[in-house]
Parts: C-alpha cells; structure tokens; sequence
C-alpha cells in the first residue's frame, strides 16, 4: 500500500476520521499504532512479527541500559544491527532460491525471508531511541510510546528519519482544532505532484540505463539519461518526505525536513547538508562524532570521513556499487576540505555558479552507481558515456518531453526563494492549482519509490 494508491487514500481517511472523534481521544497513540502495523502488514504481513522483535527488543535493551548505560546501550545497538546485518546482507553469502540451505528448517525460514521494507529506517530509529533517551536517564517511556515513535506510518518505510529526543516529547493529545490544515495540504501536493509528474514521467525514460536497455544507447542519450536521473532520485524521494511531513502534520506530529535545495550546493559538503538531511544528520551524530569527528587531526579527519561515507553507502545495499558510491562521496569530501577557507573568500556570481555546477554534475555523475547496484553494470553504463555510438534512439526517449519533467525541479531549485521569501505569495494559488492539475493529468506510470528497497 503505496502513498499514490487508492486504498491508502481510504485507509488514511479512516484513520484520521478515528482518531480525532472524543470517544477515541485517549487512546490515540494506541489507534495510530494500531494504523501503523496495518499499514506495514498489509505489504508483507509474514514480517510483523520481525517488527514487533525488533521493536521489543529495543524496549528491553532501554529499560535495561537506562539501568547500566555502559553495559547494556552497546547490547542493544548491536541487536539492531545484527537484525540489518542479517536480512539486509544474508545475500552476500546464501542463494535464496536453492531449496536448502543450511539443513535446519527454522533457519531456513529465516533466511528465505524477502527483505523488510523500511529496515534501515527503522533500525536507525531504534539506534536513536537507545542513544538519546539513555543520554536523559529518566523514566522508561511507555511501550505504546515507543512503537509508535519507531512504527509511525508517515516515515516508517522511507522515513524521515527522526530523533528520539525531537519526537518523543510531541506524544500527547491532539486536537482537530489544532491541525495545520495549510501547511500539510501544501506538503501533500507538492509532495505527490513531484512523485505524479515528475518521477513517474522521469522513470519511463530512464528505465534504459538498466542492463542490457542501455547497450541501444547512443552516448549522449547516456548523458541525458544520468541527468535525468538525478532529477529523478531527488523528485522521487523529496515527493516523499514531502508526503510523509503533511500526513504527520494532520496527526500532530511535526518532522523533520528532509531536503533543502540539494541541487544549488556550492560544496559537497553543503551538499550533505540539504539532501537526505536526517540520514547525514544521522550519521554525523551517531556516528562521525563517536569516531572522534574533527577532533583527532588532519588525517584521522579524513579517515573518518570516509569510514562514515562508506558506512553510509553500505547501508543502502550490499553491493560495491553503493560501497563506491559512498567512498567517492568521502573522497570529494576530504579533497575540498583544504580548499573550503580559500573558496569561501572568493565571493562573486559567476564564481559561485561554476562551484555550484562543479558539484551537481560531480554528484550526479555518482547516481550511476547508485542506479546501478550490479557494479559491472555501472562501469559499462560509464564507460559508453565516453565511447561513440550510433545506436538507434529509443522511442520513449524524447528531449523536449525529458525537458518538460525535469523543469518543475529546476524552478524549485533556482526560483523558490522569491516564493519562500514572501514576495510572490498572490501567486500561490495558481501555483498549487497548476501542480495539482497537472499530477492528476499528466502523471506517470504508476511506480514504487525509490527508497522503498531500503
């Protein structure tokens, strides 16, 4: 059950009717828990019972490390990463499709297990629990409380991924009359327009850079598409959290923001400051400031950089594809740090827009692997990118069409700051009613996102 399909529409309604009624306002933590295992369940029920493991087993890993920090908080931690190691990594070692695999039936079952969705966000949601509130060394919270900061269905699949400490004080009653009715409506188009129009119309085209697809491809069509890609990853995924930050909104709870402007970064690592921005806040408190940040020298600076981007590739998929993809965000990372104090006195426009260049073309380059996780897949599709072809064109490949889907991302990214600022608020109606039109007109073929796989 998608966020785009017919039947979350109907079961949100219901839900939302439910949990705002009197009767019902005592226990609406209760019924958004409740909501939030149909939601999960209703994919993959074989794995609510993994969900409700891993969601125990961290309560019990804080009521016990709450009593023994030190003893206890790394126990918990590596409970949850042994649950992301094992389903998330089982493929590096086993062949799920051969009908034994270790000759003990139970395990077996295990192993045979498809993928959870929404794993990585909700391991990282335990991790986050253990840490913070072992930090405050108050009362456990309730167990209600937990499941519902860990399983809330706005971000449960592909986040936004939450703080403990941000979320769990937002656990109390809500009230109809306080819903910010503007402001999630406003994130729910925006957010399904991006994935409608954008995404969908985005991904029939770049479908051909999977193997063999991209084999037809003349070599600027292999240019084209990465470009387009990017524009995809980010509309798919920002469409998203957009969508997840309006839901939560008409709930009562507020998320955080997930994406500022990624594509206007002068710096890689301004870049990670905008996109995906609770996975790279994630990362740096949990662990680039553990391994001594900044702290310890130059080069152990650097090392962790790359420990932390690598880790940060990894967990997206075991592959050396993301493992690559994660490292040569590292290296971009360590090379421009030297270079960051002198860049930042050169202050003028053309200059800035050449940064600004340097590092989307630099990123965007690296979807290639992050597209591709068969890593011999991604240097082939690299390497035609510099071969002259005169492969036919494929028919679904049409510039002024690819130009038309990309535009929305380009103007959000160049022309949003007069909206955000103030001065072309009369505009915002014709605006939204445009998005919504065109979504409903002109969406795409109806596909999953992106970061469901993780």
């Amino acid at each position: 059950m998608t966020f785009t399909s017919w039947q979350f529409g109907i079961f949100v309604a219901i839900v939302f009717a439910a949990y705002y009624l009197p009767a019902l306002r005592a226990f609406q933590v209760q019924l958004l828990v409740f909501a939030s295992l149909f939601f999960y369940g209703y994919g993959q029920p074989v794995l609510l019972a993994l969900l409700a493991v891993a969601v125990l087993g961290t309560y019990l890993f804080l009521v016990l490390a709450l009593r023994n920090r030190q003893l206890w908080l790394p126990a918990g931690i590596a409970f949850n990463l042994a649950l992301l190691a094992f389903f998330k990594y089982k493929l590096l070692f086993i062949d799920p499709a051969s009908p034994s695999l270790v000759d003990f039936a139970p395990l077996d079952f295990l192993l045979k297990l498809p993928l959870p969705i929404g794993i990585s966000f909700f391991v990282f949601h335990n991790i986050s629990l253990l840490v913070d509130l072992t930090r405050q060394k108050g009362a456990p919270p309730t167990l209600t409380g937990v499941f519902l900061y860990i399983i809330f269905f706005p971000q449960l699949v592909s986040g936004p991924i939450t703080r403990a400490e941000m979320f769990m004080p937002q656990i109390k009653t809500k009230y109809f009359a306080d819903i910010p009715f503007v402001e999630a409506a406003k994130w729910i188009l925006t957010g399904f327009f991006f994935k409608l129009y954008v995404a969908n119309n985005l991904n029939e085209m770049t479908s051909y850079m999977s193997f063999p697809l991209y084999e037809t491809l003349q070599t600027q069509d292999r240019w084209l598409l990465v470009f387009l890609y990017s524009y995809q990853i980010y509309a798919d995924f920002f469409g998203y959290s957009a969508i997840a930050i309006g839901l939560a909104l008409l709930f009562g709870y507020r998320l955080p923001i997930n994406f500022n402007l990624p594509y206007i970064s002068t710096s890689f690592s301004e870049f990670w400051t905008r996109w995906h921005i609770s996975l790279s806040t994630w990362l740096r408190t949990y662990l680039y400031v553990p391994l001594g940040g900044n702290r310890h020298g130059v080069w152990r600076t650097y090392l962790n950089l790359m420990i932390v981007m690598g880790l940060g590739g990894l967990w997206h998929g075991a592959s050396l594809s993301y493992l690559m993809w994660g490292l040569l965000h590292g290296l971009l990372l360590v090379l421009e740090r030297p270079l960051l104090a002198r860049l930042a006195s050169i202050d003028f426009a053309a200059f800035r827009a050449a940064r600004m260049t340097v590092v989307f073309v630099c990123v965007t380059m690296l979807w290639i692997f992050f597209k591709l996780p068969n890593f011999d897949h991604a240097v082939g599709y690299l390497a035609g990118m510099f071969t002259p072809s005169t492969n036919p064109n494929p028919t679904k490949l049409f510039y002024s069409l690819a130009l038309l889907y990309s535009l929305p991302v380009m103007i959000q990214h160049l022309g949003f700051r007069p909206l955000s600022e103030g001065r072309l608020r009369w505009a915002e109606p014709y605006l939204y009613g445009s998005m919504a039109a065109l979504m409903y007109l002109e969406a795409g073929l109806e596909t999953s996102f992106i970061y469901f796989q993780f």
